[in-house]
């Protein structure tokens, strides 16, 4: 067994692209939302709302796009349109099930910092039986600044009962990695298939870097 775990006393994931395999439903529900209202989807834009909290991201859409909706109403239609998905379609990362089986049993604590909606957390962590796993999770509307500030991160540390250098963070995207790096904690980046062409930057700025979870358990990490 790898010593990436020596030390930490708690362990804090990013839920979409790092706990569970989501972020190709949002670049269609980007398409699909935004045709309702006569704009294409630009290429660029996960990469331009990367880390911004749920509501973050609402007003970014309300004023770039210049949309005829209240930021609440764009959040509870980006709910009506996921929510299914994340309890039908979405599956969780590979070895993931086994890796908090393994760290459970080592006494320590895990939680969830995203970006998404507590419905939408609920949702998928309920459908795969994620739930009884974690005791503290926080979303970024929460707290004051979405990544890549560390507030969503101290904020789960802190409700954790640990200090920021005995934690542990898992991440996707740089932002995510940046926000944990600046709460003083270490980071594994993630690969995913989304962020693939982000993988030499994710290398660079976090400690670790993983394919799957099976690669930590199996002692095989870069």
């Amino acid at each position: 067994m790898t010593g990436i775990l020596d030390g930490k006393k708690a362990i804090i994931f990013d839920l979409d692209g790092t706990l569970v395999d989501s972020m190709w439903m949002w670049k269609s529900i980007d398409v699909e939302f935004l045709g309702q209202y006569g704009h294409e989807c630009p290429q660029e834009l996960q990469r331009d709302i990367e880390g911004m909290s749920f509501s973050e991201t609402a007003e970014y859409f309300k004023d770039r796009f210049c949309l005829p909706l209240s930021t609440d109403e764009i959040k509870e239609a980006w709910i009506k349109m996921s929510i299914d998905k994340y309890r039908y379609e979405v599956s969780a990362k590979k070895g993931i099930m086994e890796f908090l089986s393994h760290v459970r049993d080592r006494g320590i604590l895990c939680g969830i910092a995203t970006s998404n909606s507590r419905k939408m957390v609920d949702a998928v962590t309920e459908s795969l039986k994620l739930k009884p796993y974690f005791q503290a999770i926080t979303t970024a509307c929460e707290v004051k600044a979405g990544k890549p500030e560390p507030d969503i991160y101290l904020k789960v540390a802190e409700d954790l009962g640990v200090e920021p250098g005995e934690c542990l963070v898992f991440e996707d995207v740089p932002a995510g990695i940046l926000a944990g790096k600046r709460a003083g904690m270490a980071v594994c980046a993630v690969d995913d298939d989304f962020s693939k062409y982000m993988e030499a930057e994710k290398r660079e700025l976090s400690d670790y870097f993983i394919r799957d979870y099976f690669e930590i358990l199996d002692g095989d990490i870069s």
